[in-house]
């Protein structure tokens, strides 16, 4: 992921008190950052679309496992239903990242539950990745690179500034990927044991009953870090200041002749 990440113009560090923002604008009042923050964090995690789509292809394989006991049946229904929220999307020309996620995600639990013939290794992918992503949250918190930063930087325009530019931000940031991984974990500690000790249907409707509320959970806890933190640096306003600042510089050059005075007429 690339980044502007460049010193300020300012010399002047942004906080949360400060008038204006380093780029120059005014800083946002407590009510217009918690709003950012809120619309930022329904954008970057699908908001209730985005929930629905997570939870709908393992709620309907469940569903049917629990009637019939077929693996087939209940695979193919699960994945048809992700693909077809994957074509609504496309006809509606929405962005199509959190549907195709789910499209990838039902396709790998196909897979493993297929080549095994257990149904209950069709939630064994998306477990794995869960536990994946605890890890992940915890190691680039430790690093000083927290990983909920990496994806939340680009969505409040800010991309890596927050690393060396804002630590207030970066602390906030912190705080936050460490409850994604700590609640994460949690829900592996559930699901784990289950999956050796549960048969299929138990590990299924306990999986989708922590589907929404740890998720929940984490994105509340984000948004109070965020909402308290020092506002983002829009790095984008500030590269298009310095390009109007180059173009003028080069405008009043041309105008001058050398650059060294006006020109005199003769």
């Amino acid at each position: 992921m690339t980044s502007p990440d460049k010193p300020a113009a300012s010399t002047s560090s942004p906080t949360a008190s400060s008038a204006t923002s380093s780029s120059g604008t005014p800083a946002a009042s407590d009510g217009d950052a918690k709003a950012v923050t809120e619309a930022a964090l329904f954008e970057a995690f699908g908001g209730l679309r985005g929930m629905v789509e997570t939870v709908l292809p393992g709620l309907l394989f469940v569903t049917i496992f629990t009637v019939n006991k077929d693996l087939h049946a209940s695979a193919i229904a699960a994945l048809a239903v992700s693909l077809l929220l994957v074509v609504v999307r496309l006809i509606r020309r929405d962005t199509v990242k959190h549907a195709f996620s789910g499209v990838f995600g039902v396709a790998f639990g196909v897979v493993f539950a297929m080549m095994t013939g257990d149904a209950k290794d069709f939630y064994l992918p998306g477990m794995l990745y869960t536990l994946g992503l605890a890890v992940a949250y915890i190691v680039t918190t430790l690093a000083g690179v927290p990983l909920i930063g990496l994806i939340l930087g680009p969505v409040f325009k800010e991309n890596l500034s927050w690393r060396t530019r804002n630590p207030g931000r970066k602390k906030a940031y912190a705080k936050a990927s460490w409850a994604w991984g700590l609640i994460l974990l949690a829900k592996c500690a559930i699901l784990f044991p289950l999956y050796w000790w549960a048969d299929t249907t138990q590990l299924g409707w306990i999986l989708i009953a922590l589907k929404i509320p740890p998720f929940l959970l984490a994105v509340y806890l984000t948004w109070v870090f965020l909402a308290k933190a020092p506002p983002p640096i829009d790095v984008f306003a500030e590269m298009e200041a310095e390009e109007r600042a180059e173009k003028e510089r080069a405008a009043t050059v041309a105008a001058t002749g050398d650059g060294s005075g006006p020109r005199h007429r003769r």
